[in-house]
């Protein structure tokens, strides 16, 4: 079964949104990289929960909202298992050096959604 391991909230206006977060819910958020991507722990390890991020909208992503990301163990193969269903892709795969593969995808009713296929060795 495929899980849910990473949200990401849309944000305009980032700083005011990561303040928000932290002041709410002691989240604790670092930039990742010279990117427009802040990383969100929710909590320690040994607590339930998944991290997330922060990230500001691009092209046809939402303009606020979030976005659940889906481990896949083959991205190309859920891909098609999207579109066969009624889904459509919106943002094409990428590579994460060192980390994996993503893309960005609608379900029937427009809902996006992130699929990422993890591979240590991705360049």
């Amino acid at each position: 079964m495929n899980r849910v391991i990473h949200f990401e909230i849309a944000a305009n206006d980032p700083e005011k949104v990561i303040n928000f977060y932290k002041s709410v819910f002691g989240w604790n958020v670092q930039q990742w990289g010279e990117q427009k991507y802040w990383l969100a722990f929710t909590g320690d390890k040994n607590s339930p929960g998944i991290d997330g991020a922060f990230f500001v909208p691009q092209g046809t992503m939402p303009g606020n909202g979030i976005v659940n990301t889906i481990q896949v163990e083959n991205l190309e193969e859920a891909i098609e298992k999207v579109k066969i269903n009624g889904g459509e892709q919106v943002v094409e795969k990428m590579t994460i050096p060192n980390v994996g593969y993503i893309c960005y995808c609608k379900d029937v009713e427009g809902t996006i959604f992130g699929m990422m296929q993890e591979d240590a060795n991705a360049k």
